[in-house]
């Protein structure tokens, strides 16, 4: 994944945003397709990793890009519906500089050369945008450009780990017609066809 294309994640974090006015309260307590979050959880987690990235893309290392991706989800600001977007959109400023994409960063306690993280954020806005769309009944048609990055990064891993795993767990297969949202899906460990 070194060689990986820039590409812009502003179309993507904007995607994620505009679901963020479909949670209702109500739903804050329901369950995701990642077992151990909530809603609630997942949108912390949202929160969490717009600035780890961020941080990550302005090589400004520190506490948020070394938090490990196992930890616990940080608490969901009593202001998530304006924290989130902004920071979605920090950014997706912050990999629209150059010198975002070149030489070594961190993000989750990992050091990375920043193409592959920029990679790593696409899958992380791509996969979790399809977890919060599906835990509120949400429509949701990621960037396509995040997508085929996600499905790729997603794909290397899982031929990384070898032995049906994936970064995140058990790849769930997919047929090869399937969508290609679907297959990245797949690829993270996750049922297409879940439903809360």
């Amino acid at each position: 994944m070194t060689g990986t294309t820039l590409f812009d994640l502003g179309p993507q974090a904007e995607a994620v945003g505009r679901l963020l006015a479909g949670v209702p309260d109500a739903a804050l307590a329901g369950p995701t397709p990642c077992p151990a979050y909530t809603v609630g959880d997942l949108l912390g987690h949202l929160a969490g990793l717009a600035v780890a990235f961020r941080d990550a893309a302005r090589k400004d290392l520190g506490p948020t890009t070394a938090t490990p991706p196992g930890a616990a989800p940080p608490r969901l600001p009593a202001d998530w519906r304006e924290r989130i977007p902004r920071a979605l959109g920090e950014l997706a400023g912050a990999w629209r500089e150059p010198a975002a994409w070149t030489g070594m960063t961190r993000a989750g306690g990992v050091d990375l050369p920043g193409a592959v993280t920029a990679a790593v954020a696409a899958d992380e806005l791509v996969v979790h945008g399809w977890d919060l769309a599906r835990a509120t009944g949400q429509d949701y048609t990621p960037d396509p450009a995040a997508l085929r990055v996600a499905h790729a990064f997603l794909l290397a891993a899982s031929q990384e780990e070898g032995g049906g795993r994936g970064p995140f767990g058990p790849v769930v297969a997919v047929p090869d017609d399937a969508p290609l949202l679907d297959r990245t899906v797949g690829l993270s460990g996750r049922d297409p066809g879940w439903r809360p």
